[in-house]
């Protein structure tokens, strides 16, 4: 029986609810794609905000939605919802990103802080709009110009030697301090800050790209050591991408060629391969090579899966590094220099025969041979120019010679040196230990390899690719190789 208003103005109508509820377009597809209800209705709460449409949002994204339970994808929307999308090109990967950060805080155990501050968006706002750069945010880093405007630059892509490795950068900086100080250089490709998704705070360090070699060595010598805040000082040096593998664990009697087949079929972007053969026998390697690949993404990739244990070569899994990078001297430096080196010699070559050979071009200071290679002292740089065009290629006791200019050592290779000869106390090792085999490295004191307990002082004993010390082409790593020699220090 209908009750009666008190005014009797007649029986009372039940509330119809279902038009204070509103839905977009897309809110039935997000239940037929198998989200739940109230998945569903935030979500389309998103869309209906105008932060997020439809068509910005993969398969992918709602895939990976559905794998959570109803409570964490609501947590996740929530936290995308409140993240700030105006910068945000792909927002179908941000989304995946938030839900990756998710999980990864729930494995933890942690929340994020709600102290944690992101950057000024008025000043990041104001900065945008004097320089006319783009910004790209994703959960792993912020993205500055790349390219930059026209007004700025309009021409090719920067080449190797115009990118700057930024650290020490202090956690709540973002791009709004770092651009007017490295501008001051010259004109910037691009500046990408890696962040934390966890914190919500960048990493401490930033990548920088100038449009010109001469801006980027510029900005190592104005920003390198600078006061970036009151007693923040940031460390500024000219980044080298690395594309290049060591990996060792070779069979001894292996080419080139069959090395190259082996490693194109488990790995891609490889360019070639980089092997030195015994100096008693030139037809077995000495048990490691050089893997160059097209670029650091590729070389990444490539680490990253010979290194998973899933991946076998010739039946056995190989041990696998980063190559210390090529370094490109200073011009005005190799310039100067009068000592060739000298690889590819026989093992009948001898300092005797080498002098006689050389001497021919010029007075010696001296000459020094090791293994199946060399370096050959001159007095005078004219006469290692006319020794290094002459020999060159030629036969020298059955074996064709390869000459180069030798690379001066330079200042941070003599650093590494005096840290090498320097007492290890104690004190070196403080911290260090975690369970089987640190992880992390003391800073001034020492690095640990993983998983084996083997502790060796910080700074690396070197080994050229190219056969010997103070080479162009770039350093093996032989403190790794002594390691899996020796096993353990007793």
């Amino acid at each position: 029986m209908a009750t009666e208003h008190i005014n009797g103005n007649g029986p009372e109508e039940p509330m119809d609810t279902s038009a204070a509820v509103t839905h977009s377009e897309h809110f039935q597809t997000l239940l037929e794609a198998g989200l739940p209800q109230k998945v569903a209705e935030k979500l389309d709460e998103i869309y209906i905000a105008g932060l997020v449409s439809h068509s910005d949002l993969d398969d992918r994204a709602i895939e990976a939605l559905k794998e959570f339970n109803e409570e964490g994808a609501l947590q996740v929307l929530l936290q995308f919802k409140d993240s700030d999308l105006s910068h945000v090109q792909n927002k179908s990967a941000f989304l995946c990103g938030v839900m990756k950060t998710y999980r990864q805080r729930e494995k933890q155990g942690t929340k994020v802080s709600d102290t944690n501050k992101g950057p000024d968006e008025a000043k990041i706002k104001a900065l945008l709009e004097r320089t006319g750069y783009t910004l790209d945010v994703t959960t792993g880093q912020r993205k500055y110009g790349g390219p930059p405007p026209e007004s700025a630059h309009s021409g090719a892509q920067p080449t190797i030697g115009t990118e700057i490795f930024v650290g020490k950068i202090p956690r709540d900086l973002f791009e709004d301090e770092l651009v007017p100080l490295f501008e001051k250089a010259g004109p910037i490709w691009d500046l990408r800050l890696m962040m934390d998704p966890l914190s919500g705070l960048n990493r401490g360090y930033a990548f920088v790209t100038f449009c010109t070699k001469e801006a980027a060595q510029q900005a190592v010598k104005l920003c390198n050591n600078s006061e970036i805040r009151p007693g923040k000082h940031i460390g500024v040096c000219i980044s080298v991408a690395n594309n290049r593998l060591f990996v060792g664990s070779i069979p001894k009697s292996k080419t080139k060629e069959q090395i190259v087949e082996e490693f194109a079929k488990v790995t891609e972007g490889l360019n070639d391969v980089i092997l030195y053969h015994q100096p008693d026998d030139k037809k077995k390697n000495r048990g490691f090579c050089f893997l160059e690949y097209e670029d650091h993404k590729t070389a990444a990739q490539a680490r990253r899966r010979l290194m998973s244990g899933k991946v076998k070569v010739w039946g056995n899994v190989v041990t696998v590094e980063w190559a210390d990078p090529i370094e490109d001297p200073d011009p005005e430096v190799m310039a100067k220099v009068k000592v060739l080196f000298v690889r590819n010699l026989a093992s009948t070559v001898t300092e005797e025969i080498l002098e006689k050979a050389f001497s021919q071009f010029g007075k010696l200071e001296r000459v020094k041979k090791l293994k199946d290679y060399a370096f050959i002292h001159f007095e005078e740089r004219d006469s290692a120019v006319k020794a290094l065009a002459d020999l060159n290629g030629k036969d020298l006791e059955g074996e064709h010679i390869e000459i180069v200019f030798a690379k001066p050592p330079d200042q941070k290779r003599k650093e590494r040196k005096a840290q090498r000869q320097a007492p290890i106390t104690f004190s070196d090792f403080q911290g260090t230990g975690r369970g089987r085999g640190a992880r992390g490295v003391v800073r001034g004191g020492a690095s640990q390899t993983r998983g084996r307990g083997v502790v060796t002082p910080r700074g690396r004993l070197t080994f050229s690719q190219r056969g010997g010390p103070g080479t162009s082409r770039g350093k093996l790593n032989f403190e790794k190789m002594i390691v899996l020699k020796v096993g353990s220090i007793k």
